[in-house]
């Protein structure tokens, strides 16, 4: 090999296979797309930041006249309006998924000068929101911005009309405080409107702007706070004023045919604030189980949110929703398959792995994760774990690692070893039944973007970095589509015995002399030990079982980042049918009947989106069922497995005369010391110039916010020839 080979990215290296030019009439097609995506979601934005203001408040309320003699009426034009655009970018989010192609997904080269950027530049490092990106920051900026200038304009509007009748004190402040909790439950809409869209797991609008899951949950997060404060102040508000008023029971009590139902809108209410103060994080992290739980009251607000204000209300935010409800049924769908454990190991450092069947068609990446479920330990509780393998390990499973922390944890490795245990003494072996949903993650593989990168681990953290490093010898190796050339890996862990876990992926095996094609650096932390233990240089054997798992087979292919056809079909077919059913709904009952009864209509609009998703997407997802039972190639999928088996049986013997002698020589052990990454970072910027490096953080939030602060400091003080840092975070942490 030139010595010039390795200073080139190996995506142009000799002998690699160049990407394919995307025809002409293919970008067009997909410019145009992301524009006229980027047009009705500005236009939707500004409506809803504008409504405020009286001009464009009555230019709507004219518009709404002028189109309530329309077959879907008044409802028709809020849904229009304002769920309208999300639904309609959705559709067009799928025609750019379709155009793009999955293969197209892995074809994006680095910038050819390095340049910073708004999501990967962190600017608020310590604080409630964890850490967060100058884009992060603009959107929650916006917001704020948003709810303070809506409460202003209502605020001037009744003022000046207030001021126009002779009124007492006691009915000034009574109208005032209705009027103001009035507003603060429209503005509360409209922000609902937004906060069901990062749950939708699978959704297209995520794919679409590649925004994994585990990021996008943290925007759920604050944007449910905004919510619920702006929910709690209208209620607040209305109470204030019943009681000035004297009739606080009856008004609460109330529930009217014709107006608001006011005690459908104290029960959604009381259901919002239980699932509020128990996603509070000192609850939610000492008591996640309680936070789970009342997290699906959910159904109860929502329900009763729309008898509370009515079909047509209800319909500003019934897009987000809808959304979540597609995704949701998607999920359940999925999830009542049971996935066949290929095979369990218990490491010595007290983590499991897991191996997983998955039919060959289902793709993920280096940086996915699933949710698991085991329900001997729970019927209801999922977690989420990152995967540990590459796409490229084997077409027909995947792998995670799941460290002993909790309850749940603890009892899914005492079952992997009674298992182990009954299988040596020739008795029934532990039933171990699984299900997957997922995989969820990035929509691109970010990791192969970079020529150079800087993956950050904490303790079982190291698990994705794992799978990024086995897909990039992979590709290496196969000479694929692939970056990076310059790789250090820094991983603090509180013991010695965890430094197995490196050990998981043999990398000579994997990328023969790869250090050949490869700059690779790991410098380890060992914090809690202040010198090697005597033992050290023993290797400690993993206990493996394969748990009988009757009547399972591979993971099932029904998840919303799965097949882009069906599951563009799925939701296409859904809203259709949704349209269809109120269609039907106003010809032949509501219209000739003359119902006119709010929370009535605001129930029988619930039920059509439920109905049409069931009804007309569960045609679709029983259609893409069978064309994945006809699909799934059994024998090959057999025949993985038996090769997976084999390899994990053979793994530890490999190890043992091999893997102690690599790590030593490949890594940097410092034991009794934390990572100093402005030594770290500043040690890179000389070695690698003036170039794009991306960092990616797997741990806890203090590490976090210590590799963010450094990054941020470095980036704003950097010197020309230095290069520009990427914090990129790969945790989750809900």
């Amino acid at each position: 090999m030139d010595e010039n080979s390795v200073e080139r990215p190996l995506l142009l290296s000799r002998g690699t296979e160049r990407v394919k030019k995307t025809p002409l009439f293919v970008s067009w097609a997909k410019w145009i797309l992301k524009f006229v995506i980027w047009v009705i979601f500005l236009a939707w934005v500004a409506l809803i930041f504008f409504i405020p203001a009286q001009f464009v408040n009555e230019a709507f309320e004219k518009w709404a006249q002028l189109t309530s003699g329309t077959v879907f009426g008044i409802t028709g034009s809020f849904f229009l309006v304002f769920s309208g655009p999300v639904l309609i970018i959705a559709f067009l989010s799928i025609a750019y998924l379709l155009i793009s192609g999955e293969e197209e997904l892995h074809e994006r080269k680095a910038s050819t000068k390095p340049r910073f950027r708004f999501w990967t530049f962190p600017v608020l490092v310590d604080g409630p929101f964890g850490v967060v990106s100058a884009t992060e920051l603009i959107g929650i900026v916006l917001f704020v911005v948003y709810v303070i200038w809506a409460v202003y304009a209502y605020t001037t509007q009744i003022l000046s009309v207030i001021s126009q009748f002779q009124l007492t004190l006691k009915q000034k402040s009574c109208f005032i405080l209705e009027y103001l909790g009035l507003r603060f439950g429209t503005i509360g809409l409209y922000c609902l409107a937004f906060l069901f869209l990062p749950v939708a797991r699978g959704s297209v609008l995520l794919r679409l702007i590649d925004i994994p899951f585990e990021h996008a949950t943290r925007y759920h997060v604050w944007l449910g706070h905004l919510t619920m404060l702006l929910f709690t102040l209208h209620g607040l508000f209305y109470i204030i004023a019943w009681t000035i008023e004297g009739d606080l029971l009856q008004e609460i009590t109330e529930w009217k045919d014709i107006g608001v139902a006011n005690l459908a809108g104290v029960i959604s209410l009381a259901a919002g604030l239980l699932m509020w103060m128990t996603s509070l994080h000192p609850v939610r992290k000492q008591k996640f189980e309680l936070f789970f739980y009342t997290h699906q009251l959910y159904v109860i607000f929502v329900v009763f949110l729309a008898l509370h204000v009515g079909e047509f209300i209800f319909s500003i935010a019934a897009g987000g929703i809808f959304l979540f409800i597609l995704d949701r049924f998607l999920r359940f769908c999925q999830s009542r398959r049971t996935v066949d454990i290929i095979l369990a190991k218990c490491l010595p450092c007290g983590t499991v792995e897991l191996m997983l069947s998955k039919p060959g068609n289902l793709r993920y990446n280096a940086l996915s994760f699933i949710f698991l479920q085991v329900r001997e330990l729970s019927w209801l509780q999922w977690h989420p774990f990152s995967v540990s393998s590459s796409p490229l390990d084997g077409k027909y499973h995947l792998s995670v690692l799941i460290k002993v922390l909790g309850e749940w944890t603890e009892k899914l490795r005492g079952n992997i070893m009674n298992s182990s245990e009954a299988d040596l003494h020739l008795q029934p072996q532990t039933k171990i039944t699984a299900s997957v949903e997922g995989p969820y993650g990035h929509e691109l593989p970010y990791h192969l973007m970079y020529e150079n990168l800087i993956l950050v681990a904490g303790g079982i953290g190291i698990s994705p970095f794992l799978a990024i490093l086995s897909d990039i010898l992979h590709r290496t190796r196969e000479r694929k589509p692939c970056l990076p050339r310059n790789i250090l890996i820094v991983w603090a862990v509180k013991r010695s015995n965890e430094l197995p876990l490196l050990s998981t992926n043999d990398m000579e095996s994997i990328c023969p002399f790869f250090s050949d094609k490869l700059n690779l650096e790991i410098r380890i932390f060992v914090t809690r030990e202040s010198q090697p233990l005597l033992e050290e240089g023993q290797v400690h054997e993993a206990t493996n079982s394969s748990p009988p798992t009757s009547d399972s087979c591979s993971m099932s292919v029904l998840v919303g980042t799965g097949n882009n056809i069906w599951s563009g079909l799925y939701v296409i077919s859904s809203t259709l049918g949704f349209v269809i059913l109120i269609y039907l709904l106003d010809i032949f009952y509501i219209n000739p009947y003359d119902i006119s009864t709010w929370w009535y209509k605001g129930l029988l609009f619930v039920i059509c989106m439920l109905a049409s998703v069931f009804i007309f997407g569960g045609i679709v997802v029983g259609l893409w069922h069978l064309w994945e039972r006809q699909n799934v190639a059994k024998e090959a999928c057999k025949d993985d497995r038996i090769m997976v088996e084999k390899m994990l049986n053979n793994e530890i013997v490999a190890h043992k005369d091999s893997c102690q002698q690599k790590l030593a020589s490949s890594t940097n052990l410092y034991y009794g010391s934390r990572p100093d990454f402005k030594g770290i970072f500043g040690d890179v910027s000389e070695k690698w110039g003036y170039v794009d490096v991306g960092v990616i953080v797997c741990g806890p939030p203090t590490l976090q916010t210590s590799v963010a602060k450094e990054i941020r400091s470095h980036n704003i003080g950097r010197q020309r020839h230095h290069p520009i840092f990427h914090f990129n975070s790969h945790s989750f942490d809900l």
